[in-house]
């Protein structure tokens, strides 16, 4: 007689004419068939469920790396003319008049001046400002009231406003100031990466930020005002990385989930069905 490859099979079917169908065996089967479609569907909401994790480390930046500037501001009562952006920081960048990637739109029919553009500053503390410094004729008079659309730091990464400060300086309105006032900014910066789940990585900024406006003077004259935005990078850098459990870990726990179900299931079902029979014994005087 040849080799027999189904000696090997552990999973023996018994005929169906030997099987016993019972009511409490139909209640547990349908009770656990229930309660594994309900596990199932939990299992597959947390599997599809992501989760974000932050880590936190010191930043080694490197001497050329830059951070890119973007600015959107109008001064409804300065003409165009006057206007002009200067740009300093620690490592002794002193730039009056930068026009490099910047536009000036005329408002209010040549009276204000909406001005934007985007520029890149050294990894260092530093300011911008916006002044009448590099205007070859000053104007008769100063008024800075301006508004402030936009000032971003980095890539504008609005997925993730809910996670940290990434809600840039925006829509801040001092329309209403007096006309000689200066404006300073403070912004302080945290570096921020955020990688999604697809492993690709976006450099970003937390911000936290105050303002304040005032006359200023000096040794019997009055400083020339001007809008400052003065900014400093933490060392510390913040990483957001989304997450997902692996597939085999779903798949482990579904078979998990499936196999002890049935065999709980089993063994509850042959406890009543012996005790039952127990029972019907008993009644019948054949207990022994």
């Amino acid at each position: 007689m040849g080799f027999d490859v189904r000696r090997f099979d552990i999973y023996r079917k018994i005929p169906k004419d030997l099987t016993q169908p019972t009511l409490t065996g139909a209640i547990v089967s349908i009770t656990s068939c229930s309660f594994i479609v309900f596990l199932l569907l939990v299992e597959l909401s947390s599997f599809l469920t992501t989760e974000t994790k932050n880590e936190m480390f010191v930043d080694q930046a490197g001497v050329d790396e830059k951070v890119e500037v973007r600015f959107n501001i109008s001064l409804i009562r300065l003409s165009c003319d006057y206007l002009g952006l200067d740009i300093q920081d620690e490592m002794g960048r002193h730039e009056v008049g930068f026009a490099g990637n910047t536009r000036k739109l005329p408002i209010h029919d040549g009276a204000g001046c909406r001005y934007e553009g985007a520029f890149l500053i050294n990894k260092v503390p530093g300011n911008f400002h916006l002044s009448t410094h590099s205007a070859r004729i000053q104007p008769m008079s100063y008024d800075f009231a301006h508004e402030i659309h936009e000032i971003r730091f980095g890539e504008n990464v609005t997925t993730v406003e809910s996670l940290g400060a990434f809600a840039a300086p925006s829509n801040i309105d001092m329309t209403d100031k007096n006309a000689d006032s200066s404006f300073d900014y403070y912004i302080k910066l945290v570096p921020t990466i955020y990688q999604s789940l697809d492993g690709s990585q976006r450099h970003t900024y937390q911000y936290t930020y105050a303002n304040k406006h005032y006359s200023q003077h000096g040794h019997g004259h009055r400083v020339l005002p001007a809008v400052w935005f003065r900014y400093s990078i933490s060392p510390i850098t913040v990483k957001y990385t989304v997450t997902r459990r692996p597939f085999y870990h779903f798949i482990t726990t579904i078979c998990a989930i499936i196999g002890g179900a049935f065999t709980v299931a089993g063994i509850i079902d042959s406890m009543i069905f012996t005790a039952s029979e127990i029972f019907k014994k008993a009644e019948l005087g054949k207990l022994s």
